[in-house]
């Protein structure tokens, strides 16, 4: 009986010996996973000179436009140019009924010739200075009425352009709407809202780069030649105008475009955006900075322009802090690391 109790005591004592060294086995290869070096690549934050560049969408606009018509109704005589027309400054676009313009013209000859033979009665002492005054003033307003009814029998474009609408076809009568439309396309204009911050380093005569989605491939100059007094309160920007001489008529009124707008350089640190890492559950970034004990602590960083392959830091990190590059994303405060020669 004693044999038997002696042999299970051992038989106990042996399982809870090898029970008690598997968990300290697998503590002990827990704490080695744990303690296991993440690999990552690193690269050393340097200073450069970072173009202070910033693209806009906007959209092509006639530097001017008129809505060709006469003051008063009446019968459309011609139409001597249609859609698409291209017209010079005092081109004749339509021609309108000239019966009255006809009136008004014997009317100004009759005035005329009764101006000239009271002008010699009168140095001739022949008629009195008030009668010469009112034939002198009939027939000043008869020129000027002449002139204001010749002006809107003859419809001319007042400025050189391309012909965008026509409304009416001979022999219509006019009633309102515009015969024609006409808009001025050289040069061209474009405006842009640019943030306030940037009020300081914008300047007149400036010179911008133009790309427009219709033309691929193309890039056009031009220069600010207007710059707005006031910020719109809501989103904080200003009104900046963009004139581009359009000499080959190759923007339209309407064309989407992109303005490239230089504010300078800025000397700052540079690293690559592999490197930049967005914090979960808020619209942080950070970096992770190498310590001596091939640890990473984590630093927020305010983020610049963002360039090829890199991102500018405004703020947060120095010329000369290794960080993480391949790898960060796996990364968390007071992880171990081992660095990638690769």
């Amino acid at each position: 009986m004693n044999k038997i109790f002696k042999t299970l005591t051992l038989v106990v004592a042996a399982f809870a010996l090898f029970s008690c060294g598997g968990r300290q086995a697998e503590s002990a290869s827990a704490a080695v996973e744990e303690e296991k070096a993440i690999l990552v690549s690193t690269a050393t934050a340097v200073m450069q000179e970072v173009p202070q560049t910033e693209v806009y969408s906007s959209t092509v606009e006639a530097y001017a436009i008129n809505n060709i018509a006469p003051q008063t109704p009446g019968r459309i005589q011609s139409i001597r140019v249609d859609v698409g027309s291209f017209v010079g400054k005092g081109q004749v676009l339509a021609t309108m009924d000239a019966a009255q313009l006809d009136q008004t013209r014997l009317k100004l000859v009759n005035d005329s010739t009764e101006l000239s033979r009271l002008k010699s009665l009168y140095e001739e002492g022949g008629v009195s200075k008030s009668d010469y005054d009112a034939v002198e003033m009939a027939y000043k307003v008869s020129r000027r009425s002449y002139n204001n009814l010749a002006e809107n029998t003859y419809l001319r474009s007042p400025i050189s352009g391309v012909v965008t609408a026509r409304n009416y076809d001979k022999g219509d009568l006019y009633a309102g709407q515009p015969i024609f439309v006409v808009q001025q396309i050289t040069p061209v204009k474009l405006k842009v809202g640019v943030s306030e911050s940037d009020y300081t380093k914008v300047k007149i005569g400036n010179q911008v780069e133009i790309t427009v989605d219709a033309l691929p491939g193309q890039t056009f100059t031009g220069k600010i030649n207007k710059i707005y007094p006031t910020m719109d309160a809501v989103s904080h920007t200003f009104i900046t105008e963009i004139l581009v001489q359009n000499s080959d008529r190759a923007l339209r009124p309407g064309m989407f475009a992109r303005v490239k707008i230089e504010f300078g350089v800025n000397n700052s640190v540079v690293v690559p955006e592999e490197s930049v890492v967005k914090m979960q559950g808020t619209g942080q970034r950070c970096v992770y900075v190498l310590q001596p004990d091939n640890t990473v602590e984590s630093s927020i960083v305010k983020l610049g322009r963002h360039l090829e392959g890199s991102y500018e830091i405004l703020e947060g990190l120095s010329e000369g802090d290794v960080v993480t590059a391949k790898g960060s994303t796996s990364l968390k405060d007071g992880a171990k690391v081992e660095v990638s020669n690769n």
